[in-house]
């Protein structure tokens, strides 16, 4: 093909430049028109927007401006209308009120009290005549709730005793309730009377505290008195307007009443009282007795069990059986009040208590024993009874052990052949080697033992909770003892020594039947305490210790006077001097007076060797303190020789009849010639009256070098010392003195 030449080529572009020309002029011609449209077309948006939402302003702020006054139309309005309702509330009222329709006056009240509540809780909206609404509603609540109040003192009129006199039967007799009888048929249609002031008061919120102040005088001069005083008996009498109640005397002697009696009463009184009429009126969500027995059971509940429960608790397990009768009319009676809407839920504390009285016997026995115990401990001691080795504590014959090692033991011993039982010694003890000797003890003593043993008897016989009580009751009765009797007695104990060995004997008494106490009923109680828990031998040593230390302070007090009385007799020196001499023989008097003093308070008291160890142990002062002062002497004269050997003379002429352990004087013999075996210086005294009286030469032989009798009783400077004392010196007196080695 042929290739087109450059003017060919030049003159199609011209060509075709031209046709194109015009129409890119007439596209931008175009555009400028489009852009001018578009502006013009903004402006008038623009235009547009703003008046529209000038427009709309307006109309938003007169929407607004309407909208409030509305609410402030209808905040009036309401205001007016409760107004309205408040002020056509007071008038019902008002007319009800004159009417005696009293439910419908207290309604009427509520709702002006609603209203006015309403107006107040308008926040923003405050109006001055508030406060005289406020006033109004008070004045008229308190006009309504005397009106009531004097209603009310017509339909229930109490008759009391005076204030002072209320707590004694003869006050409590002139008690009376005098109650206003229902209203017929016909006055029915206008409401009740009692149900229309009940109703009133039950709408203004004041049937409560109405009811509490009949509800306490209910308690304080009906019910209370009817539990307290089992002789009341309540009656009623009716007259053509009146139900009056009050009581009769029957039996003034009567201690106390049986639960049954009690709660037939309660019965009686609760059912005289118009209880139902509350329950009558639909608005009411609980009856009257509802409310009542709200407000007093729980008080009622707790005088029963204190005053009338308590006092039938059974005193000896043997009368438990008949206890049930309680439990079962406590639960008629539970059952009955429950029936007459006075009672709700579930099982009070009344007839739980009543339920629970194996625990409440255990408790009252052991408190009773407790109390008993310690009554006895604060009797006087001084009233004793004789105990000799026969003696035994008045205890019934208890039963057969029924298991335990002991019925084991003879079992097998049946089973041994004849020839091995017998492997006894035929030297056999005396009955009496291990009674308690003879002696005096405090009769309360003896009644405390005897309380303990019935006690323990008593243990046996009941449940396992209540024999485990009882024996520690007992247990309890030996340690009130140990801290009681001290410090109760305590200054008697001190001052006068019959007190104190009664106390010894009452101690070793106590101690002596514990050692076996806990054995002879240790298979007859619990299983539980007869693992090795029944046991009274741990208080043994406590008890010696006591009765010991008691005494052994009474041999102090006892011991510290007879030195300060021989303090008196001036060393028994220069006995020569009739003043010294009688000084000291009083002082010998005054001693052996104390002496005889003491052997008679003791005599009979104190067993026979306890007596004459204790009497033994005094005089044996007395001549240890004249001997020492004798030994200590270094110059006695022939004269004060002679008359201190008188003066011991009395001391062992006069000593041994301070011995009289028996009333028996003749029986007493016996022990006044055995006195060297109980006063440990009494040899000692005697040698030292030889001395007194001897030569030189016979004091040497009463020497016997180291090995006579005066050997055994001095040392050789003790009589070396009464030589030099007694003897001038001289050559017979130094071959004397060479002797005594």
């Amino acid at each position: 093909s042929r290739v087109p030449d450059r003017g060919e080529v030049c003159s199609a572009i011209t060509s075709k430049y031209s046709e194109f020309l015009p129409s890119a002029q007439s596209a931008e011609e175009l555009v400028s028109q489009v852009d001018g449209l578009s502006g013009s077309i903004e402006l008038l948006r623009a235009g547009i927007e703003e008046q529209v939402q000038r427009d709309l302003n307006v109309a938003v702020a007169e929407f607004t401006e309407l909208k409030q006054q509305l609410e402030r139309d209808t905040l009036v309005l309401s205001i007016l209308k409760k107004l309205q309702e408040f002020d056509t509330a007071i008038k019902e009222y008002n007319t009800a009120l004159l009417e005696k329709k009293y439910v419908v006056a207290a309604q009427q009240l509520e709702k002006a009290r609603s209203s006015l509540k309403m107006l107040e809780s308008r926040k923003g909206f405050e109006l001055k005549i508030l406060k005289a609404l406020g006033t109004e509603l008070t004045v008229q609540t308190q006009n309504m709730l005397y009106h009531l109040g004097e209603e009310w003192q017509k339909l229930a009129v109490w008759k009391l005793p005076p204030s002072k006199e209320s707590s004694s039967l003869e006050s409590v007799m002139h008690s009376e309730l005098h109650l206003c009888t229902l209203p017929s048929k016909e006055e029915e249609i206008a409401g009740p009377p009692v149900a229309s002031v009940l109703q009133a008061f039950a709408v203004l919120g004041e049937l409560r505290t109405k009811l509490k102040i009949f509800g306490q005088l209910l308690l304080k001069y009906i019910l209370k008195p009817l539990i307290s005083y089992p002789s009341l008996q309540p009656f009623t009498e009716e007259l053509s307007d009146v139900v009056i109640l009050r009581f009769r005397c029957e039996d003034p002697n009567l201690d106390h009443s049986s639960p049954v009696e009690v709660f037939d009463k309660i019965k009686f009184i609760l059912e005289s009282l118009p209880l139902e009429l509350l329950g009558k009126w639909k608005e009411c969500r609980v009856t009257l007795a509802e409310l009542l027995g709200d407000m007093i059971w729980e008080e009622l509940s707790d005088c029963l069990i204190q005053n009338c429960l308590v006092n039938s608790i059974p005193t000896n397990s043997s009368k438990l059986e008949q206890y049930i009768e309680v439990i079962k009319s406590t639960e008629e009676f539970e059952k009955a009040l429950k029936n007459m809407q006075f009672l709700k839920g579930d099982t009070t504390d009344l007839l739980k208590y009543a339920r629970n009285v194996n625990s409440h016997f255990a408790n009252k026995k052991c408190q009773d024993v407790i109390v008993a115990a310690r009554n006895l401990m604060t009797s006087e001691i001084h009233n004793t009874v004789k105990i000799t080795p026969d003696s035994c504590v008045a205890l019934p014959k208890l039963p057969d052990p029924g298991s335990g090692d002991h019925l084991k033991m003879q079992k097998t011993s049946k089973q041994l052949p004849k020839e091995m039982v017998n492997l006894e010694n035929e030297t056999k003890l005396s009955q009496y080697t291990f009674s308690l000797p003879t002696c005096r003890i405090s009769s309360s003593v003896e009644k405390l033992m005897e309380l303990a043993y019935q006690t323990l008897l008593e243990a046996t016989a009941s449940t396992d909770q209540c024999c485990i009580q009882l024996f520690y009751s007992v247990r309890n009765i030996f340690q009130l003892f140990y801290d009681v009797v001290p410090t109760y007695h305590k200054e008697n104990l001190q001052k006068l020594p019959q007190l104190a060995a009664i106390h010894h004997n009452n101690c070793m008494y106590i101690a002596h039947h514990l050692l076996t106490m806990g054995h002879q009923f240790r298979y007859r109680l619990t299983n539980i305490l007869c693992d090795g828990a029944a046991t009274f031998v741990d208080l043994v040593p406590g008890f010696r210790r006591l009765g010991m230390e008691c005494f052994l302070a009474q041999m102090r007090v006892q011991k510290g006077e007879i030195l300060e009385r021989l303090s008196s007799a001036r060393n028994f020196s220069n006995m020569d001097d009739e003043e010294n001499y009688s000084a000291a023989n009083k002082a010998i008097r005054q001693v052996l007076h104390q002496l005889k003093r003491l052997g008679k308070v003791w005599q009979d008291v104190l067993p026979v060797n306890i007596y004459c160890k204790a009497m033994g142990t005094l005089l044996n002062t007395a001549l240890s303190e004249i001997v020492t002062r004798i030994a200590a002497l270094e110059d006695i004269s022939a004269e004060d020789a002679d008359r201190l050997y008188s003066l011991c003379r009395i001391m062992v002429e006069e000593g041994p009849q301070v011995f009289t352990p028996l009333p028996e004087e003749d029986k007493n013999k016996k022990y006044q010639e055995e006195v060297p075996v109980y006063v440990q210086k009494w040899m000692t005294f005697k040698e030292l009256m030889i001395i007194l009286q001897a030569n030189l030469q016979e004091i040497v032989d009463q020497w016997a070098d180291g090995k006579g009798p005066l050997a055994a009783e001095f040392s050789p400077a003790e009589v070396k010392s009464l030589i030099r004392a007694l003897f001038q010196n001289t050559e017979r007196r130094a071959a004397a003195l060479a002797k005594i080695k």
